[in-house]
């Protein structure tokens, strides 16, 4: 079930620029777990990590201003 939230808040987040913005503020994969939880996502650090070893994805910001690239489409 956690793999799944993460794939759910990877593709809302694909499909929806307000909530992309939203999730490239934290700092940190511990913020970002603690912003989701706070949506209805639950997930670890761990299982986030995961999912994004998985897909190619990295959770590092780029850019000015900075975003991430782990958002699905």
């Amino acid at each position: 079930m956690a793999k799944k939230d993460v794939e759910d808040l990877l593709i809302a987040g694909g499909e929806d620029k307000h909530l992309r913005a939203k999730y490239d503020q934290p700092a940190t994969m511990e913020e970002f777990v603690a912003l989701a939880a706070t949506d209805g996502y639950h997930f670890t650090v761990e299982e986030l990590a995961q999912v994004l070893r998985e897909s190619g994805d990295v959770f590092d910001k780029h850019g000015n201003p900075p975003k991430r690239s782990i958002w699905w489409t």
